[in-house]
This record gives structure tokens, sequence and C-alpha cells, in this order.
């Protein structure tokens, strides 16, 4: 291979092991040889002029990278259904009533195994979309103003048994899509519900009509031109978007590169703001070009990001065709899955539960695995669901992956043990990837997410021990879990954390450098009794968050951990926060709560904060150190 830079008298130096490049890097001079797979990474210098920006390339040898040609129209299969604005609008109302019904019941529809994707073409609808469980909704324009809805799409408490409570309102979605909603639109969630990519023309009301509690939730790369009103929503975590007020907050309130959002007043209000979002990439989403074929968008980096990537016109970043993409659905098993990878495909993963008795190993850099209407991997005999290789650039997204009876060592792992290499320049991302430990099944899995790799970007999930579903299914010996999330890599971003009722410790943070914007995080229910629930001799429970005793660096913003330790009230958990007393390790505007009184948590962060209160009113603390 061989570099070169179009600034005359430029010197160029390069890594082959994937780290960046410096000043004192190997000074090219000639092409370079490159017989093993390797990530090649150069700068170009110049006395008095900044330095180039990282080029980066890596190398498969040995490896098939070229994917067999697919379709660029293909048939994505019975559960994903695509609208045409040639459609009468009585007809396509008909059909979104029907997969309505059958996904609207939280009784007999949270734990099924239905999945439905919803796709609009570029055109205008005048139709009222109430989104039940495992629904994806989203338009096929490139930009959200390609698809607009004259009506609403709706999450609420829908159903008579929910009591005006949408507090399990999960595994929904929306995105790239416009909506002028009469009298505003609502969209009343809890977690693993993210809104993205959408422009609202009025107002959006993030509590159930009944203003009964709502525990969501996320919003990124959305425009809303009138107010965002949260009001009963307990937590809330809004991302690179443009408001035009927002009004409300329970406990925790987060913001970052939003503009309208309100200042940073925690704890009265709850509100936490960052003016800018340190490192995002928006997903990769599918959308039709002028001759009818359909591609997969995929967003550039932005740092210090503020507003929506599409506020100004469209949204930076390239695409690949669907011919580059498997589509998995119905009929696949792991073994096809990973030929299709190992070829060289994306995956494209259409709605439906699929048993994995083999890992899928993502080992290209730059793999982008798209999923739409909640498609969920089991591992099947103890297999761990998904690894990804130290490589550039993967991108995960809308992923649900559901523990199976056999325990598991982990769900999914980004990087082997040891990754060392540097992704600065075009980090992994994992986003709307959700994991469910019980609930559907009796699942068991030691950690959900392991992350070894560098610079991975951590945006919106929700890893979840289960803490009510089918009989059977979850109790303190049903479905275990130790952790939910392990970060070991340096340089990890999270925007959007929520970790909730692991066994042990939620998160465990190694790796130095990180940062965390928004956790929230509920202790597991079911503790038995204290004996059960110690992390060292004289040390009550667990810390929901710990960052490791030999790191350094790490900063986070806007954090709530909960309890309700409703099967043995007596039992306490020390802190909720565990961290090294060193200054370079900062938190910001921390907060425990006990829900109902029922069980404590003495301390918010190490021996710092008050014991929670019985009357369900936080203990905050604004800065540590």
């Amino acid at each position: 291979m061989t570099l070169a830079d179009a600034t005359a008298g430029a010197s160029i130096r390069y890594t082959r092991d994937g780290s960046t490049p410096t000043a004192a890097s190997t000074l090219y001079s000639g092409p370079i040889s490159v017989t093993a797979t390797a990530t090649i990474k150069a700068i170009a210098i110049k006395s008095g002029l900044t330095d180039s920006a990282v080029a980066s390339a890596t190398y498969t040898i040995g490896t098939s990278a070229s994917c067999p040609t697919q379709s660029d129209t293909p048939n994505f299969g019975p559960n994903v259904h695509i609208y045409d604005p040639s459609m009468s609008s009585a007809t396509i109302q008909a059909q979104l009533d029907a997969q309505f019904a059958q996904m609207k019941d939280t009784a007999s529809a949270q734990f099924s195994e239905n999945r439905v994707a919803q796709l609009f073409k570029p055109g205008t609808y005048a139709v009222d979309d109430n989104v039940g469980y495992y629904t994806s909704v989203a338009g096929l324009g490139q930009n959200p103003g390609d698809v607009t809805i004259n009506g609403h799409v709706t999450v609420d408490a829908f159903n008579a048994s929910d009591a005006g409570n949408a507090t399990q309102n999960f595994w929904r979605s929306a995105e790239n899509l416009a909506i002028n909603p009469v009298g505003g639109n609502r969209w009343a969630v809890a977690q693993a519900a993210p809104f993205r990519r959408i422009d609202v023309r009025g107002d959006l009301q993030l509590y159930p009509a009944s203003y009964g509690w709502a525990s969501g939730g996320y919003i990124a790369d959305t425009k809303v031109s009138g107010q965002a009103a949260s009001i009963s929503q307990q937590q809330w975590y809004t991302r690179d978007s443009n408001l035009g007020s927002w009004a409300g907050g329970v406990w925790n309130m987060v913001f970052s590169g939003t503009t309208g959002a309100p200042a940073n007043t925690f704890p009265n209000p709850p509100e936490t703001t960052l003016a800018t979002t340190p490192v995002s990439r928006d997903v990769p989403y599918l959308y039709v070009d002028g001759a009818g074929k359909y591609r997969v968008f995929l967003p550039s980096l932005r740092t210090n990001a503020s507003g929506a990537s599409w506020a100004n016109g469209s949204t930076p970043g390239t695409s690949q065709p669907m011919s580059q993409f498997y589509v998995v659905k119905a009929g696949d098993s792991a073994a096809t899955i990973n030929n299709a990878l190992s070829q060289g495909c994306n995956l494209f993963v259409t709605p439906g539960v699929y048993h994995l008795n083999q890992t899928l190993n993502i080992t290209r850099a730059n793999t982008v695995v798209l999923g739409i209407g909640y498609p969920t991997f089991v591992p099947d005999n103890g297999v761990n669901a998904i690894q990804v290789a130290d490589v550039d650039g993967v991108r995960l997204k809308g992923l649900l992956i559901d523990a199976g009876t056999t325990n598991s060592a982990a769900l999914l792992t980004v990087g082997p043990s040891g990754s060392s290499a540097s992704h600065a320049g075009n980090p992994t991302t994992v986003q709307d990837v959700f994991f469910r430990i019980g609930g559907q099944i009796a699942g068991k899995a030691t950690t959900s997410l392991i992350v070894n790799s560098n610079n991975v970007i951590i945006d919106h999930i929700w890893a979840w021990r289960a803490d009510h579903g089918k009989a059977g299914s979850f109790g303190w010996t049903a479905n275990t879990a130790d952790t939910g999330v392990i970060v070991n890599g340096s340089s990890v971003l999270a925007t959007g954390l929520f970790v909730e009722h692991y066994q042990k410790h939620e998160v465990v943070w190694n790796g130095q450098n990180g940062k965390t914007i928004f956790f929230q995080n509920e202790m597991p229910y079911d503790v038995p009794n204290q004996g059960a629930w110690m992390s060292a001799a004289g040390v009550n429970g667990y810390a929901a968050y710990k960052v490791g005793a030999g790191v350094t660096t790490h900063e986070a913003w806007g954090l709530g951990s909960y309890c309700y330790f409703n099967v043995n009230p007596a039992v306490n958990s020390y802190h909720a926060f565990e961290v090294p007393n060193t200054p370079g390790v900062k938190f910001h505007n921390a907060l425990t709560v006990s829900l109902g009184g029922v069980g404590t948590i003495t301390h918010v962060i190490n021996d710092t904060g008050a014991v929670t209160a019985s009357n369900t009113t936080p203990s905050n603390v604004v800065a540590y150190p």
C-alpha cells in the first residue's frame, strides 16, 4: 500500500498495530507490504501546521471480504410491513390497527414472540399509529422530512390493566420521520424505547394521558418545534437534539448537545445539561433511493456535537447498497449468519426470534449489523451470542439479546481480552442493543456486555435482569446474572446507560478515561437476605456502578440508582457508586432513591451522601470529589 499527502513538504508517520500515530512513529518512505491482517494508521506532519487527521485502513488477509451480491430490493419477510403513499389511508390504518391489537396488551404481548416493523416510503400519510410491544416504526426517506405523518405515532398506558402506569412500556421504537400532531404527540415509554431522528412539528408529551408514572427514556437526533414535557417521567436522556422548550422532571433529566434544553440546575429542578456530546455517531438506517432501491445510510462521526445531525440539511455520511447486506429472516441459523459474515456481508436482521447454537463472529472492520422490529437472538447450550473482533468501525444497532436457559459467560463481547488498538477515528458503536435475563424464559448469563476494545461508543442500551415476567422465568435462583456491563477498554463513552437488577455490581468500569452521560439503575428487587448480598466482609450489598481501583481518569454526569428490596425490606446497600478517591475520577449530579422506603442505600457515592429517605425522595450529591 502507498501513502500520500497533498501538502508539499509534509512527512508521513504511520503505525501497523492500529495505535494512533505520533511524530515518533515510523517515517513513511515507500510502499508498505501488508502480509497479515493489520490496521494501518497514518498522519501527515509539517512544521508550523496542525497535524492532519488520522487516516486509517484495515486489511484482512486470508479471508474473503467481498459479499456475494444480494438483492437491492430484497424480500424482508412477513413481519416487515411496507407502506406506500399510493395506498389509501383507510387500508394503512386498518393494517396498523390490526398489528397494534396483536402487540398491545401488557399481560399477553410483553413476553410474546411476535415482532413487527412498519416502514413508510417517502410521502405523506394521514394515519394514527399506536405502537405496541416489539414494534419499530420508521420512515424510508434519507432524512426525516421525506416521510410525513399527519396524525400521531403514539405510546400510552393503553390497557386497563396498566392502571394508567407506563412503566412497562418497553421494546418499541420510532425513527426517521416527521409528525404533524394535532394536540401534540404522546410517547409515554419506559426502557428500550428509542425516539430517534424525528421531526415533531408541535409538542411532545413523554407522560401517559393519565399522568401516571413512566420510566423512560431516550431521544436522539430529533427536533421538537414546540414543548417537550416529561411531567411524570422518572428519568430521561436527550442527546444531540433541538427542542422548542422543555418542561418537567422528577428525579433525573439529562441533556447533552441539545438546544432548547433547560439550564443545569440539579438537584432543584433535577436537570443535568451538557452543552455538547463529546463524541457521537448517529445510527445506521434503511432508506429507499430515487431508483426505488434500498440502501443503508451510515452517519459520520461527530465530536462536540450539538443539535440534530440533519438540522441544517442532510445528515453527513455515506451509504451502502443492500447488495452488501445479507437479510436475516425466518429459517436462518447461526451457521448461515456466520457464513454471510465470513463472506464479507453486513447483516440486516428482520423481526423474529433466532436461536443460536454457535457464537456469531464479527471479524471484519466496518461491519454493520442493523436490526428492525426487535429481532431477538437467543444463545442456546451456553454459547456466547455475539463476539466482535478488535477492529475499526463496527456498527451494531437495533437488537435484543435474550439469555438462554444454560448460562452464557457473556451475551456480547466487543474485542478480545487485552485489546489495545486505538479506534478513536472510527470507533465501534453499540446502539439500541438490549439485553434480557429472564422474563421470557429463565435465562442465565454471567455478564451481558463486555467491552474490551478502546474508544467504543455505547449509545442507549438496556441491560435488564427481569424483575417480572412469565411464571418460573424470574427469581433469585432462576434468572441468575452477576453483572450487566464490564468496560475494560480505554476512552469508552456511554451515552444512555440503563442497567437494572443484576445480582452483583451492575456496571464495573476498569478502563481509563471512560465517560458516562446518563445512568439509570434499579438494584435487584429479590435479594433474599443480607447475607446473600455482601460485596466484601462487612460491606452490605454491591455498588451499582463501580469504577476499578486502578482507574485514575473517569467522569460521569446524571446518575440515578434506586432500591426496592421487596422480598426482604431489611436489606441494605452501603452505597450506589464506588470509585477511587483520586482527582481524575469525577462524578456530577448523582442520586439515590428508595422506592416507597422499601430497603435502604446508606450513601450515594463511597461514604458521601445521606441515607435514602422513607418517602421516595432522593439523596443527592452534586459533585464528587
